[in-house]
């Protein structure tokens, strides 16, 4: 149903949603690439978001391909890259022999860690004259609304 109301000046729900929303995606492309450069990665973002992927716990290669919204074979190929520079390893999967697990290595946790420090580290100077407080309510409060969109829409994904 397409509501008029009193608030956001006589639009529609969806006429509202869609103003606020416009723009969006391409503000999180441009937040995205600036705390990738400042994280100084040296990985590509298909990269860094597989490292990401891992931070958590071991992924068979489907679940990744899921959670990086990617094909398997593209998934494979960044796992090989990955491996080769000693940032993840791949073994059998304990229950069923079939599958492989990917998992970080301690060079590829370092790295993800001290590349999130520095993006932490950028936000915080990007944000210089704000008090700490009103900083940390700032990014808590886009990462609840960035993840909110996220699960409404991919409510499997959680």
């Amino acid at each position: 149903m397409h509501a008029t109301t009193g608030v956001g000046g006589g639009l529609s729900d969806e006429q509202r949603i869609e103003s606020a929303a416009h723009g969006l995606l391409r503000d999180l492309g441009r937040l995205t690439r600036a705390l990738l450069r400042a994280g100084e990665f040296g990985l590509t973002r298909s990269e860094v978001s597989v490292l990401d992927a891992l931070a958590a716990a071991p992924l068979r290669v489907t679940e990744l391909a899921a959670h990086a919204g990617m094909v398997q074979p593209r998934v494979t190929a960044l796992l090989q890259k990955l491996e080769d520079r000693e940032l993840v390893t791949r073994r059998r999967c304990t229950t069923d022999r079939r599958a492989v697990e990917t998992s970080l290595t301690p060079a590829g946790r370092l790295l993800l860690d001290q590349g999130r420090q520095r993006m932490a580290t950028a936000l915080l100077s990007a944000l210089h004259t704000t008090p700490i407080d009103d900083c940390e309510r700032v990014v808590c409060a886009a990462q609840k609304s960035v993840a909110t969109l996220a699960e409404a829409m991919e409510p499997e994904a959680t």
